[in-house]
């Protein structure tokens, strides 16, 4: 992979990495110290990893809506938390996984980046749709998994594609890597936000 990235993104990323990572751990703190536990424990690593790409930002949002006094009826924005998280654990073993395999298609990694990635989301989604939502059923809670994937892969799969092909995808050891994934998530959240909205309505 080309590194054309501005040189300037890389202490942006560390910066965001960092208050990530911040928030997640006192995310993790309220519900485990704190004892603001949720309904499933699923639920709760829901808040915790999406944390790891909404940053800081996550915390007023898990105040406001993740809370035991948080109001029943969520926004669909907050309903496709589960699909952000979902891809943020997969790139964290999917994207080791493919490189250490030396996996390509067509002399490329990233096609098969955005299949493993894919994949693991959709299990890792299917898993909560059975632990911590009322979808007891697994064929049911696959294809919610799978459609909500695929609608989250045009934002987050479109964008790994115009980075490598602007020759803008830095290297995976490098955090603007993972900042710019993290980015990714955000944009699978904007794609995927019309099938989440009409799922939850």
């Amino acid at each position: 992979m080309t590194n054309r990235v501005p040189d300037w993104v890389t202490p942006v990323a560390w910066v965001f990495i960092a208050l990530a990572v911040a928030a997640a751990a006192w995310i993790a703190y309220d519900v485990y110290a704190r004892r603001n536990r949720r309904d499933s424990v699923a639920a709760e690593v829901v808040w915790i990893t999406s944390a790891l790409y909404l940053g800081p930002f996550a915390v007023p949002l898990y105040r406001r809506y993740a809370r035991p006094s948080a109001p029943s009826d969520q926004p669909a924005a907050v309903a496709g938390l589960p699909g952000g998280s979902a891809s943020a654990v997969a790139h964290l073993i999917g994207v080791p996984l493919v490189i250490a395999s030396g996996l390509t298609i067509a002399g490329i990694d990233l096609w098969v980046m955005i299949l493993v990635i894919g994949a693991i989301a959709i299990l890792l989604l299917t898993a909560y749709e059975r632990l911590a939502t009322n979808r007891s059923r697994l064929g049911a809670a696959f294809v919610v998994a799978t459609v909500t994937v695929l609608a989250f892969d045009v934002g987050m799969g479109g964008w790994m594609l115009l980075l490598h092909y602007n020759e803008l995808m830095p290297p995976a050891t490098d955090a603007s890597f993972w900042f710019l994934m993290q980015l990714g998530v955000l944009l699978g959240l904007a794609t995927g936000y019309p099938v989440v909205r009409r799922l939850t309505t």
